[in-house]
């Protein structure tokens, strides 16, 4: 037998081996766990990125992209050099983007939601280094990615279901994003995303809002559509609120909203985020409708919700679900809770199976060493 060979069998058994150890963890053979350094783990500015306590494997697939070699670099050193016109600028032409604007950590409010062009590049990674926080001031919505948007290029036939762009946030902040004045794309006030992939590592959402009624829309940080394949967006080592004065909020989904989107949720927190519609989905005759999942909203089919490592507490609704609202319209789809803790959120009723989770009493639902608690 050869040096070559005998060294891939040792690798392949040590991989076995590995995977036999994280059983109930999931782990297969092309979701090899991954070492991910989160350097806003401990940030000199508001809360922490991620669940302390979170120790879940991450896969290979849901780790931080290389920008060892980055496309566009904004900045010159200096804070004054990194200017939000700057970074609409880049995100526009895509690609793997970076910054160097000084040691220090430094907000840039933008001056227009920066936007995605599906003709752009088929990678588009933002890494803000740890350092940086892109704010909408309030008034705008960050980040939009639309692969259906006839106005950022159409790129297949099938826009609903294209493999790029694919988009990557790590090692950023996004703060003060505000979408209350979008009319077309609901939701979202620090993103809203359709078609291509999604990945958010190392990601910080503070004090992000939408439109505060609505029957189904929401997603005070994040909302997502038609995701390539029907493939997860993995949201790793990120936190969405944190602590009290810093949470996200609108109509349904405090923190995240989405319809017919399977989401993979590793050793992230979501705290302090709040569902403010009222009337639920459909709306009650005479309400607006809204006000469930406080912490996350998942409507749709077929879809998959894992939260692993992860903590869940203080979120608030009106309707339904205080941290998780989960329904498919056909019943089917799953939700995958492990190693995690869900405790300490308010509000809300019909909560057949666990607490502060409003599902069907017939989805399945799979808890694994974890806590779920009032």
């Amino acid at each position: 037998m050869t040096r070559y060979l005998r060294s891939f069998l040792s690798i392949r058994c040590l991989v076995a081996l590995t995977c036999l150890a994280l059983a109930q963890s999931g782990c297969k053979d092309d979701e090899n766990p991954t070492k991910v350094i989160n350097p806003l783990e401990n940030p000199e500015d508001g809360p922490a990125a991620g669940n302390p306590d979170g120790k879940y494997p991450i896969p290979s697939a849901a780790g931080t992209e290389d920008v060892t070699n980055p496309d566009q670099m904004i900045g010159d050193g200096t804070a004054a050099s990194c200017t939000g016109q700057l970074v609409v600028d880049a995100i526009a032409k895509g690609g793997k983007i970076v910054f160097d604007c000084g040691a220090d950590p430094i907000t840039i409010t933008l001056p227009e939601t920066a936007k995605i062009y599906n003709d752009a590049s088929d990678e588009v990674v933002i890494d803000g280094g740890g350092l940086i926080t892109l704010s909408g001031a309030g008034k705008r919505r960050i980040l939009y990615m639309n692969t259906c948007d006839q106005s950022l290029t159409w790129t297949t036939s099938h826009c609903q279901d294209q493999q790029y762009p694919k988009l990557t946030l790590q090692n950023i902040t996004f703060a003060d994003g505000n979408s209350t004045s979008e009319k077309e794309y609901t939701g979202g006030g620090a993103l809203w995303v359709r078609g291509g992939q999604l990945k958010v590592v190392n990601c910080r959402f503070f004090n992000n809002v939408c439109a505060d009624t609505g029957s189904d829309l929401g997603g005070g940080a994040i909302r997502a559509f038609d995701q390539y394949e029907d493939r997860p967006i993995y949201v790793v080592n990120s936190t969405f609120g944190g602590e009290e004065g810093y949470g996200n909020s609108g109509s349904n989904g405090g923190a995240l909203s989405s319809i017919g989107v399977s989401w993979t949720i590793i050793n992230s927190l979501f705290s302090h985020n709040t569902a403010v519609g009222n009337g639920g989905n459909p709306a009650q005759s005479g309400t607006p409708g809204g006000g469930s999942g406080g912490a996350i909203y998942n409507d749709g089919n077929k879809m998959t919700l894992k939260v692993l490592g992860s903590l869940i507490e203080n979120n608030e609704v009106n309707a339904y679900g205080a941290a998780i609202f989960f329904v498919s319209n056909n019943h089917t789809g799953n939700i995958v809770i492990e190693k995690s803790v869900i405790r300490n959120n308010a509000g809300g009723s019909w909560y057949p199976v666990y607490p502060g989770i409003s599902m069907h009493d017939d989805t399945d639902i799979k808890v694994i060493d974890s806590e779920i608690t009032e």
